[in-house]
């Protein structure tokens, strides 16, 4: 039996009175589940019988609700409690495409990485390494470090030292208004942060290449420090050019990172006890930054096959 569209709303309940006699619930109205029983009104029950439960309908059977739509979730079947009130976000897990799950593995020590195999190619272009590229101010070390990070066939990452030192922006204590215990805090902050970041950067894959004007007469707080942030596989190379070379660079340099003729000359004076110490130095003084990247590469090689003792 068919209905007409849009046919009258029932008149309103009024307290004390059954249904309205002669509306048909069976029509379709706004806020009326679509699955809701249609047919003619329902008929009292018949007497209770043995076995029956006293609230069973008599009568035929409603046809079955339709099928939920895509993506939606069931109704709860007829006579079950409702879902619970309130939101259900908290314990319904992420979507698959979700991003901002994704588990890390946590940063540990970086150990010593093992020599390449005789059937791979030479050279460490293909392996994870921890790199620290020390030298003296207008060393050309982060020149270099940003374009070995660039060009290299695994994911590398460049942590400047000086960078990270500078996120302070307010409080900020510069070596160059007077060293004091602030600066030295702060440089020790830095190194400890950019400590961190590698061995993370490692524990997921991307190898990672710092720079620092770290000090032979001071293992303690330089490359000792780092030994301890980093671990035991970090590999130390030396940019040591001429002093003429490091004093024209460090003219090109401007705000807090331009040092005085004398500041640079006593640090290139200091660097000269890296000679002897077993670790491998190059002398960038005639080359370019894509040659000493090479050179590098070599220097690296090197250290992974027989690592230096330091």
């Amino acid at each position: 039996m068919q209905h007409a569209v849009g046919s009258p709303l029932p008149p309103p309940h009024q307290p004390g009175h059954g249904p309205a006699v002669g509306w048909s619930p069976a029509a379709h109205h706004p806020g009326q589940h679509p699955g809701a029983q249609q047919g003619p009104a329902p008929v009292p029950a018949p007497a209770h019988h043995p076995g029956q439960h006293p609230g069973a309908q008599q009568g035929p059977a409603p046809a079955p609700a339709p099928p939920p739509a895509p993506g939606c979730p069931a109704p709860p079947p007829p006579g079950s409690a409702g879902p619970p009130a309130g939101p259900q976000h908290a314990s319904m897990p992420p979507p698959p495409d979700t991003t901002g799950h994704v588990r890390l593995p946590p940063g540990g020590p970086v150990a010593m990485p093992s020599a390449p195999r005789a059937a791979a190619p030479p050279g460490p272009a293909g392996t994870t390494l921890a790199v620290l590229l020390i030298g003296p101010a207008g060393a050309g070390k982060t020149s270099v470090a940003k374009y070995w990070a660039d060009h290299r066939r695994v994911p590398t990452a460049h942590i400047s030292l000086d960078d990270v030192r500078e996120w302070v922006r307010s409080g900020f204590a510069d070596p160059q208004s007077g060293w004091n215990d602030n600066s030295e805090a702060q440089y020790r902050l830095a190194r400890r942060t950019c400590g961190f970041a590698a061995r993370n950067f490692l524990a997921n894959g991307i190898s990672c290449v710092l720079d620092d004007a770290v000090f032979p007469d001071r293992p303690v707080v330089g490359l000792g420090g780092w030994k301890r942030h980093v671990g035991p596989g970090l590999l130390p190379v030396v940019l040591l050019p001429g002093l003429d070379i490091v004093l024209e660079r460090n003219a090109e340099r401007s705000g807090n990172r331009r040092l005085s003729d004398e500041e640079v000359a006593r640090i290139h004076g200091r660097m000269a006890g890296w000679y002897g110490s077993g670790l491998p130095i190059i002398d960038n003084s005639q080359l370019g930054i894509p040659e000493t990247a090479r050179i590098l590469d070599d220097v690296l090689a090197r250290s992974i096959a027989s690592p230096p003792q330091w």
